[in-house]
């Protein structure tokens, strides 16, 4: 297991009208429909990829 926290994501803006790069990222997170949710592991790549589409997606810390 890693040290590394867990964190929520959560679509809740749509692709639609975004560009490929905005709707592939959401897609590499594990998103392609409003309302979903995954939980990922705190990595700096995660990281970069949820504040490149941060006005899209919703975060939250997830204990244990």
């Amino acid at each position: 297991m890693s040290n590394a926290g867990k964190i929520k994501v959560t679509q809740i803006g749509s692709p639609i009208g975004r560009p490929k790069d905005q709707r592939a990222t959401l897609v590499g997170l594990g998103l392609n429909k409003m309302h979903r949710s995954r939980v990922l592991d705190e990595t700096p790549s995660i990281r970069g990829m949820v504040n490149k589409v941060h006005h899209l997606v919703k975060v939250e810390a997830v204990d244990a």
